[in-house]
C-alpha cells in the first residue's frame, strides 16, 4: 500500500506512522524550503538545527521524504503524477487549502478513482468551526477532557501529552484501513473527514454516557475511579500504588490481604455504592495499612492474589519495565541521516504474527526525491530542471 503523507507536526504524521508500522510504503511530501515543522521541534536543539528534531523522529521512521512545491504549476504536476499511483493520501491542512492548490480530492479522484483520501483537521470539513485554528490543547479544552482531569482543587488540567493529536491520528489510520478493505471489494476510493474534536469526544464514552443516559454531569475526581471504590491511587510506605478492586470479591480479598477483614463487613463499605459514598474514609483506612510496605511489595502481593495493582512510575521507568522490554516496543535504528548516532523509537502497541516491520531511519528533508521521481518516470534531466526551478 503506497501512502502519500502530506501532513505536518503530529496528528497527521502519527496517522501515517501507524500505516508505516503495518508495512505501508509511506512517502512524506514536504515543502522544499523547510519541510515538516516538527523537524525543528523537540528537546535537543542540535537535532532541531539540523531539521531532524526529536519531535519529528518520534513518528517519521519507516517513511521516505520527497520535496515538492505545491504552489508552482510544475510542482502540482509532479504531485499529480505521484497521486496517480498512490493508494492513500493523508493531509492535515485547513479545509479548502488542498482544493485551492489544485491537489484536493475533487482533482485527484479524476486521476485516481481508487484513491483513499483522508483529511484530518481540528474540527472537520464543515460546521461553524471548520476554519478555526486547532492545536492539541485547544481541542483538549473544547472536548471537555480538561474539565474532568485533575481534582476539585486542580482541575481543569491538560493531559500530560498531546492526547487529542494522537487520538485523531489513530482514528484516521483506523478509518483508512477500513476504507482500503472497502476498496478491495468495490475498486472505489473514499473521502474521509476526520475531526480531532469529534475523535476525542468519541473516546470519552463512559463519562458522556453517564451524562446523556443517567443525567450525571461529569466532575473531576483526580486519581479516583468514578465507577468503583477502592479504585484509584493510594500512598504506601514508599511510592504510589494504583489499586482497582472494582469487584466485590476483589475488595474482600484486599481487606484480608492488608489484615483488615473488618472493612468488608463495615456498614460504610459493605456494598459497592456504600464504598463509593464513603470513598475518602475507605482510602484513609487502606493507606494506614499500606504505610508499612512499599508500592513494589504491594503490587507483587496484590497481583498474586488477583487484585489488580500497579506502581505509578516515570516515563523512563515505564520504558524499562521488563514486560515492555520483552515485547520489543522500542526499536533502535542506526544510520539516520544527519544525526550521527543511533535513535530509538516506539513501535505500535500490538504484535501481528509473522509481520514485524523493521523500520528504516526517519528521512532527511528530500532524501528520497530523486529516487521517487525516477520511479515515477522522470528522467535525470527533468529532475535536474525541476530542482533548478525550485519545483522540488
Amino acid at each position: 500500500i503506497k501512502v502519500l503523507d502530506v501532513t505536518n507536526v503530529l496528528a497527521g504524521p502519527f496517522c501515517a506512522y501507524q500505516l508505516a508500522l503495518l508495512g505501508a510504503d509511506v512517502v512524506k511530501v514536504e515543502s522544499p524550503d523547510h519541510g515538516d515543522l516538527a523537524r525543528q521541534l523537540g528537546a535537543d536543539p542540535e537535532l532541531s538545527r539540523k531539521h531532524m528534531g526529536a519531535s519529528f523522529l518520534a513518528q517519521n521512521a519507516g517513511k521516505k521524504s520527497v520535496t515538492v512545491n505545491l504552489k508552482s504549476e510544475a510542482g502540482k504536476r509532479v504531485f499529480h503524477r505521484l497521486a496517480e499511483s498512490a493508494d492513500v493520501l493523508v493531509e492535515n491542512f485547513r479545509p479548502g487549502v488542498m482544493d485551492r492548490l489544485g491537489v484536493g480530492y475533487s482533482a485527484l479522484r479524476l486521476l485516481n478513482p481508487g484513491l483513499v483520501y483522508c483529511a484530518l483537521t481540528g474540527f472537520g470539513q464543515d460546521g461553524p468551526m471548520r476554519n478555526a485554528p486547532a492545536y492539541d490543547q485547544i481541542v483538549q479544552g473544547l472536548s471537555g477532557a480538561m474539565s474532568i482531569t485533575g481534582d476539585s482543587e486542580s482541575a481543569p488540567l491538560r493531559v500530560g501529552y498531546p492526547v487529542c493529536d494522537s487520538v485523531g491520528g489513530m482514528t484516521a489510520a483506523f478509518a483508512i484501513a477500513a476504507a482500503l478493505v472497502g476498496r478491495a471489494r468495490t475498486g472505489e476510493g473514499r473521502f474521509i473527514d476526520v475531526s480531532m474534536l469529534d475523535s476525542s469526544i468519541a473516546t470519552m464514552g463512559w463519562v458522556v454516557s453517564n451524562y446523556l443516559v443517567a443525567g450525571q454531569k461529569p466532575v473531576p475526581m483526580g486519581n479516583d475511579n468514578f465507577t468503583a471504590a477502592p479504585s484509584g491511587t493510594f500512598r504506601t510506605g514508599a511510592g504510589l500504588l494504583n489499586i482497582s478492586a472494582n469487584k466485590q470479591e476483589q475488595f474482600v480479598a484486599l481487606a484480608k490481604a492488608i489484615g483488615r477483614e473488618d472493612l468488608a463487613t463495615d456498614s460504610r463499605f459493605a456494598g459497592r455504592e456504600d464504598r463509593k459514598r464513603n470513598r475518602a474514609a475507605l482510602t484513609a483506612e487502606i493507606e494506614q495499612e499500606l504505610a508499612i510496605k512499599s508500592a513494589a511489595e504491594c503490587e507483587a502481593l496484590f497481583n498474586e492474589i488477583g487484585i489488580p495493582a500497579g506502581r505509578v512510575v516515570t516515563v523512563p521507568d515505564a520504558l524499562g519495565l521488563p514486560n515492555v522490554v520483552h515485547r520489543k516496543l522500542l526499536q533502535t535504528i542506526e544510520g539516520s541521516e544527519g544525526i550521527g548516532r543511533p535513535i530509538t523509537v516506539l513501535r505500535g502497541g500490538y504484535i501481528v504474527s509473522d509481520c514485524q516491520v523493521n523500520l528504516s531511519p526517519p528521512p532527511g528533508l528530500g532524501q528520497h526525491t530523486v529516487d521517487i521521481l525516477t520511479e515515477a518516470g522522470y528522467s535525470a534531466t527533468e529532475i535536474d530542471d525541476l530542482k533548478k526551478a525550485g519545483d522540488i
